[in-house]
């Protein structure tokens, strides 16, 4: 909202220098988003519709700097008792109030005065009878329209809903196609104006008006914003009545317009002002205790201050024995609530001046709601695994929501768009992670891991999860030379994350998954009380998929993403259990076998686990190699086997026993052959 200093001091007795306005009214809790000559544009919140006016902010402004404020624009002027007229009728409860009159005008260009504060306001000027409906509504906040009074047809106007295949020409030039879910103002045969939107072609004030029919009116905000987006058209007027406009408004603008054509020669009152109002607007009265305020402010506030601020921004204030009935003016359609009337006080009392120091708590905390600990706990042991966390937007564009998905019928649509790039619900966080990671790459960062913990959506519902992308290298602990990332860096990640829920995971083959390399992915499944579980999925992101988002093809990303609440379901009742260090060494054992290359590495595990006693407690492969002295179709496999027990030093002899059990299993079940195995090793 831009608003001339000139015009502010209309209304109240303030500073001459803008900068000191400006810096008072954001003290006051408002944005001054620039400063231009005596020019204050204020940037204004959804739920303040009551200062998109100039007279709005000079309120606001008298109250800061505890000056008089003049009585609103339009209070005490009167239209002629007598004098044609046109009868109105409302056939919809979307509008609440219809103000209506009719003047005879002199079409032309409007006075300087008022053309320069049009235009130091935003608008532009088109001629004095416009103009004075657009200077009321910056003024006053409430929006105008005038229609040519010859073109109306018949002696009557409806406020109704529009009837289906109606149309109507704005008057931007474009034909709409109207139904029934519109709300339109009409004359006896068509619309003439979409209501709280914008006015028809037809009914125009041009340079051969004579005879003007002036609406000030009041439409229910849902209807004016259902009927903007379903058009996709927004004006200075919808902008306002989508917000809220006061109800008790229309008579008062409408006087105020009458008078200003006066004013400026543009036209006289050529009747009384006709206003429908079908139900009359009641106050609302809401109760102000000083034990409340004192209590959310942390400061005692004296009483004289607190009338004095409520009353300065017109509220009507009561005493009682614990503190004040308020009486909300029409005009300030958010305040429904004691807390709303404390941010009122407390703003114009100054935050500044309440104290810095936090008050003692008197009660516990409250638990945190279900997942919050969860993922306060991942984003620790993920960031310190290298990882940052990014926060992605949960609409994103089709495009880069279909290669995440087997089926394009799973996405879930936006029924009403702000643009193509927020087209649907994503269906993993991965489409944004890679967004994010191309991101980062273009501004020459190398190596980039990010993750982020979310909902991911699809026709059967909503799920959280968590996922992961990185790209680029990592240095070996044993070398300074980089290793790039790759697929067993992304399957750690899940192993990292599952360890935080007490659940070890395997993993096979996935060729399911269109987003990932084939040969290269793997699902993901962690052990339940009726079999595997599939808890997630990790791979390489199929390089092409990569290139359409702007990665270079030389670039491998991997990640993966774990479903939290099939991980939250299979959580071990001990995963948070705090056990004492090892007391005893543990014994190392390395073998070498000879096994069919097709054969995954999960079954070759699960067969040592099954037949291998309790003081196994850890197996990891360590090499695969295929070539010169290995048969073909066959690989060599080396695994590290780790045995502990936990009263006792293992011997030689006890380690031996369960390695030549796992030799044996292996060779059943596998036909493997033991190519060598390494002697006892002690751990620590």
């Amino acid at each position: 909202m831009k608003a001339p200093l000139s015009w502010l001091r209309d209304f109240a007795p303030l500073p001459d220098a803008p900068a000191d306005v400006a810096a008072r009214l954001a003290g006051c809790g408002f944005e001054v988003a620039s400063l231009d000559g005596d020019v204050i544009d204020v940037e204004v919140t959804a739920n303040r519709p009551d200062c998109l006016s100039v007279y709005g902010l000079a309120r606001e402004a008298a109250a800061a700097f505890e000056v008089p404020l003049a009585p609103a624009p339009g209070v005490g002027l009167v239209a002629p008792a007598t004098g044609s007229t046109l009868p109105v009728s409302i056939a919809d409860p979307g509008c609440g109030r219809y103000a209506l009159a009719v003047a005879t005008v002199r079409v032309g260009p409007s006075p300087a005065w008022l053309a320069e504060r049009l235009q130091a306001a935003g608008v532009r000027p088109i001629n004095n009878v416009v103009d004075v409906t657009n200077y009321v509504m910056l003024e006053t906040g409430h929006p105008m329209h005038a229609f040519d009074a010859a073109t109306l047809a018949g002696p009557r106007i409806e406020v109704r809903r529009a009837r289906p295949a109606e149309r109507l020409v704005t008057l931007d030039g474009q034909q709409r196609t109207l139904d029934e879910t519109m709300l339109v103002i009409a004359d006896q045969a068509r619309p003439v104006a979409l209501a709280g939107v914008m006015g028809g072609a037809e009914t125009e004030v041009s340079a051969t008006t004579t005879r003007v029919a002036l609406e000030s009116a009041w439409f229910q905000p849902a209807a004016v914003r259902a009927m903007g987006r379903r058009l996709l058209l927004k004006t200075e007027a919808s902008a306002r009545f989508e917000r809220g406009a006061d109800l008790a408004a229309p008579p008062r603008a409408m006087a105020r317009a009458l008078a200003l054509l006066a004013e400026t020669g543009a036209g006289d009152a050529a009747g009384p002002i006709v206003d429908v109002c079908p139900e009359q607007p009641q106050p609302r009265q809401v109760r102000l205790r000083r034990t409340r305020l004192a209590h959310l402010l942390g400061d005692v506030v004296p009483d004289g201050d607190v009338v004095r601020v409520l009353t300065a921004l017109g509220f009507g204030v009561d005493a009682t024995t614990d503190g004040w009935t308020i009486v909300v003016p029409s005009f300030r359609v958010d305040v429904h609530r004691e807390v709303d009337l404390i941010e009122e006080v407390g703003r114009h009392w100054g935050f500044d001046r309440l104290p810095v120091t936090f008050p003692a708590l008197e009660t516990m905390p409250r638990p945190s709601a279900a997942g919050v600990d969860t993922g306060r706990k991942l984003r620790r042991v993920l960031c310190g695994a290298g990882l940052q966390e990014a926060a992605t937007f949960t609409f994103i564009e089709r495009e880069a929501a279909e290669p995440f998905v087997a089926d394009a019928a799973a996405l879930v649509p936006i029924a009403n768009p702000l643009s193509e790039k927020f087209a649907v619900l994503r269906p993993s966080l991965l489409p944004g992670l890679l967004d994010a990671l191309v991101y980062n790459r273009r501004r020459e960062q190398e190596s980039v891991r990010l993750f982020e913990i979310g909902a991911a959506f699809s026709n059967a519902g909503e799920r959280s999860r968590i996922s992961w992308l990185m790209t680029g290298s990592r240095h070996d602990h044993w070398s300074e030379r980089p290793v790039p990332l790759d697929f067993f860096d992304a399957k750690g990640v899940a192993e990292l994350v599952a360890a935080g829920f007490g659940i070890a995971l395997d993993a096979s083959p996935a060729d399911d998954r269109p987003w990932f390399v084939r040969g290269r992915s793997a699902r993901l499944t962690a052990a339940g009380a009726h079999g595997a579980i599939e808890v997630g999925s990790v791979g390489q992101i199929r390089p092409e998929i990569a290139a359409r988002r702007g990665l270079g093809q030389a670039d491998a990303v991997t990640g993966g993403e774990l479903d939290l609440a099939a991980l939250d379901a299979l959580r071990a009742p001990d995963a948070e259990r705090i056990v004492p260090l090892p007391r005893h060494p543990s014994i190392v054992r390395d073998l070498s076998i000879l096994v069919d290359a097709r054969l995954p590495a999960a079954d070759v595990r699960g067969t040592i686990r099954a037949i291998a006693p309790p003081t196994l407690v850890a197996v990891r492969e360590f090499d695969r190699y295929q070539g010169k002295g290995v048969p073909d179709g066959s690989i060599s496999l080396s695994l590290r086997l780790t045995f502990r027990a936990a009263d006792r030093t293992l011997t030689d002899a006890e380690v031996q026993v369960a390695v030549d059990a796992v030799v044996a299993a292996l060779a059943k079940a596998h036909g493997a052959t033991l190519r060598g195995a390494a002697g006892s090793t002690a751990g620590e």
